[in-house]
């Protein structure tokens, strides 16, 4: 009915007298510091009393009950096989002393030595933090990441902030992939490293991840690092490259315009190439393309307000009111009636204009506009009748105003 899982041997387990106990009733005595699984039963506010194969039940009370939790507590059932710990194998009272959470502790502990032993890698949630890292549990003993031995990626998401809720606090809930490097039962010690594993780890991870991810996948990440060219994300065991030109559908000279390190995003996979490990993200997927709103939104030949945002040789650029994210084209030609040799004889950054919708082109994501055809003879019949639809328009809201006071 009940084994032996493991058996700290005790000055007790060699005595002569103690044999010829256990030969003479067939009962396998308890032996202090023994780990072993029993079967509970009976279960009272007070106590649980647990048959361990001795002549006695042991019994879990007081306050070991105490500290077993309230979920705990209330899923053990009479019959159920638990592992408990010999506290005393026999107290003054008679009775042998079981511990529950002792046993997992010792378990736990006994797990974390054989981490140590052999450096295998362990996956676990951080489950808290302090001042000086993270905490992470192996079973239920607590583990501490210190602040040196937590990996480089997240080291880089922790730059530059000082306060351990900030630093660390995000990432409580997150897996980390560990090994053991120091354990000492006796000061209740268990030191973590998530550098050591994190070469190795990250391998692993990195050849899963790219044996399943495909273009169009969906990710969260971290921004890891910033370049002129672009900015690298974490995606969970690899990281992909969001180029300039996908970071966003506004015009962004230097990623550090919208992004920082350490700042999670959404991103989408352009491109997968296997051969040489690299990952093509976008940002900008995740958003509404403004340019598919144009056509519908702007006619050819309609006015709108902009302002001048760059001078070039060719012509100047304007945002479009009401459009942050568009930016149309005024070609030289398009700037003045009379010759000019360059858009700033026309106009100044910053100026605000009314300008005329020559052409749109979404797919080549262009909008070109006209200052000098603003007053162009060629649209004055458009023109007037936009103005009596805006007129008409005017009064119906006038009128249902009136209406609405009457």
């Amino acid at each position: 009915m009940t084994s032996n899982d493991q058996t700290v041997g005790g000055p007790a387990a060699d005595h002569p007298m103690h044999s010829l106990l256990e030969s003479e009733s067939g009962l396998n005595m308890p032996q202090r510091g023994e780990i072993r699984d029993g079967r509970i039963a009976r279960i009272t506010p007070s106590e649980i009393l647990v048959d361990v194969g001795a002549k006695s039940e042991g019994v879990i009370s007081g306050r070991e009950l105490e500290s077993i939790d309230e979920p705990t507590r209330k899923s053990f059932a009479v019959d159920q096989t638990i592992s408990v710990y010999v506290v005393d194998p026999e107290d003054r009272n008679g009775n042998i002393v079981l511990s529950y959470t002792k046993a997992r502790e010792e378990r736990d502990w006994q797990t974390a030595e054989r981490l140590m032993e052999t450096q295998e890698v362990y996956s676990g949630l951080i489950a808290g933090f302090n001042k000086g890292g993270l905490i992470v549990k192996v079973g239920n003993v607590r583990g501490f990441i210190p602040a040196s031995q937590v990996s480089a990626a997240r080291r880089r998401r922790a730059e530059g902030v000082e306060a351990p809720e900030q630093k660390w606090g995000k990432m409580v809930g997150e897996t980390t992939q560990v090994k053991v490097i120091e354990v000492d039962r006796n000061r209740n010690r268990l030191i973590l490293s998530e550098r050591a594993a994190s070469k190795e780890t990250r391998e692993m991870q990195k050849e899963k991840l790219l044996a399943e991810i495909k273009p169009g996948d969906v990710r969260k990440g971290h921004v890891i690092s910033l370049a002129e060219f672009g900015a690298f994300v974490d995606i969970g065991g690899a990281d992909g490259l969001v180029h300039l030109s996908e970071i966003s559908w506004k015009r962004v000279a230097h990623p550090n315009e919208v992004l920082k390190v350490g700042q999670e995003v959404e991103v989408e996979v352009l491109n997968v190439d296997r051969e040489r490990k690299r990952i093509g993200l976008s940002l900008k997927r995740r958003e509404v393309d403004p340019w598919t709103m144009l056509q519908r939104k702007y006619q050819i030949g309609q006015l709108v307000q902009g302002t001048i945002t760059k001078l070039t040789k060719f012509g100047a650029f304007a945002r479009i009111e009401g459009e942050d994210d568009i930016e149309g084209l005024i070609h030289v030609s398009e700037l003045s009636e009379s010759h000019i040799d360059h858009p700033k004889q026309a106009v100044a950054e910053g100026q605000q204009v009314t300008l005329r919708v020559l052409k749109i082109d979404p797919d080549k994501r262009r909008i070109g506009l006209s200052l000098k055809r603003v007053s162009s003879a060629e649209y004055a019949d458009k023109d007037y009748w936009e103005q009596v639809a805006a007129s008409v328009n005017l009064d119906e809201v006038a009128l249902s105003t009136d209406d609405t006071e009457k």
